[in-house]
């Protein structure tokens, strides 16, 4: 069989270099990436010394993007891969994997600490400016790096550790660095054990919900309660919603299992005082969701529960994602008289222009100012102004967190009118709900048959 041609093979091989190769940068791809590990597994057969690999990933790309546009964007990306490039020793490899994301190997780090010092070095390499066209950025990274330490470990898995880790180094903070760890997989196994029995849960209808009262605080009176969800699984025991409910948020889950917890929440509801009202929380992900307003509607129509007597709670970090998709939502909820508030102000992003985008009916303070009122003289101007702005905006007020009886009076002091938290109850479930009101409103009567 004769050779093929010179210029057959070099077509050949420039196919294969391309196939390998990102167009935007020059670097690597992912399948060079793997085939760079491949390799290593394999010459390290006989004696699988450890080595590592890490994803980097840039942080608030896209704001840059937006805002200087996606040709300066790209010239970014190509100054952060010449950048990594040239951090390389003649041994490591950098590669783009994804559209602001670089991976690198590390084939003679043999350690933890080893991998997080050059690693951090990445990062401050790429902290520098940037220059576009007579302008300049500047950027941060976090990144998350794995080990290779036996055989069974192949590319595929350790990327899968590392990607862990970069998430991890995410929720952490900009430009932090964090390596995979032995605790690190005890945690996402189990994060997957309560995905797989909460995806069970809410199949069996098992999530209930709790409710908490939300008072008058002048007078006292119970005029609304706060759905909360509660659950408790046959093997884990109780489960905080602290840990369940953003699981259900990464895992996809929320949707169900909140449609589930409004289902049972408005059926309780539904045989109570009707100038009782009840409060519903909605979580970030459903903001984006353009069916969340039919659903809603859809479940008080199979419960026979009033809209008028809804009020739904949103955060500002929900209407961040989507502001369009949110308004819309919004705006459908509160013509059919569901009435809407905005949760948690004065923390994380909370801003003032987000009332003038948004028309709100209702703003709750955060409970970090309510725990400091009485020490603390920031919180309490703060508290001032939201009160004096929301008065002048013609919005109602609820003070969350309130746990002793000098908050309470300080607050009404202020002129904050509503008030929720430990001191007028913790949540309870639906039945202890009713036995609740059976005893508040037993006490109403006895107060006006003595008066």
């Amino acid at each position: 069989m004769q050779p093929a041609p010179a210029q057959a093979r070099t077509i050949t091989a420039d196919q294969s270099d391309f196939a390998f190769t990102d167009a935007l940068t020059g670097l690597g791809n992912m399948r060079r990436f793997f085939d760079k590990i491949d390799r290593l597994i394999e010459e390290r057969a006989d004696d699988p010394a450890p080595f590592a690999i890490g994803v980097l990933d840039l942080d608030g790309f896209k704001p840059i993007n937006d805002l200087f546009g996606r040709a300066a964007g790209d010239e970014i990306l190509q100054q952060v891969a010449m950048r990594l490039r040239a951090a390389m020793d003649a041994h490591s490899t950098v590669t783009r994997i994804g559209a602001d994301e670089f991976a690198f190997l590390f084939p003679l780090v043999f350690s933890e600490e080893a991998a997080r010092e050059k690693t951090r070095l990445l990062i401050e390499i790429l902290s520098a400016p940037y220059d576009v066209g007579h302008r300049t950025a500047r950027l941060s990274a976090s990144a998350g790096c794995s080990l290779y330490y036996s055989e069974e470990e192949t590319g595929e898995v350790l990327l899968n550790k590392a990607e862990t880790a970069l998430y991890q180094a995410k929720r952490t903070g900009r430009g932090a660095v964090v390596v995979y760890t032995r605790e690190m997989e005890e945690a996402a196994k189990r994060v997957t054990h309560i995905e797989q029995a909460l995806r069970r849960a809410v199949a069996a209808g098992e999530v209930e919900p709790h409710f908490q009262p939300i008072v008058d605080l002048e007078t006292r009176r119970t005029v609304g309660f706060e759905t909360l969800a509660r659950w408790t699984d046959r093997d884990l025991g109780p489960v905080s919603p602290g840990i369940f409910i953003p699981i259900a948020e990464e895992r996809g889950i929320i949707g169900p299992l909140s449609q589930l917890v409004l289902r049972k929440a408005t059926e309780a509801a539904r045989d109570w005082p009707e100038d009782l009202f009840l409060s519903f929380n909605l979580s970030p992900s459903q903001l984006v969701d353009h069916n969340t307003g039919l659903q809603i509607l859809s479940i008080l129509e199979q419960t026979g529960f009033d809209p008028r007597r809804l009020e739904i709670e949103i955060t500002e970090t929900g209407l961040m994602n989507d502001p369009a998709s949110a308004q819309r939502i919004v705006e459908d909820l509160r013509r059919v008289g569901i009435r809407v508030s905005l949760d948690d102000f004065g923390t994380g992003q909370s801003s003032l222009g987000r009332l003038r985008e948004f028309h709100f009916d209702k703003l709750k303070i955060d409970r970090a100012f309510v725990a400091s009122i009485l020490e603390d003289r920031p919180s309490e101007h703060i508290i001032r102004a939201i009160l004096a702005m929301c008065e002048g905006l013609g919005m109602e007020v609820v003070a969350e967190g309130i746990e002793a009886e000098a908050q309470a009076e300080r607050l009404t002091q202020f002129g904050c009118a509503g008030g929720q938290g430990y001191l007028f109850g913790r949540p309870c479930n639906a039945d202890a709900t009713l036995g609740y009101l059976h005893h508040t409103g037993e006490q109403k009567t006895l107060q006006r048959a003595s008066s």
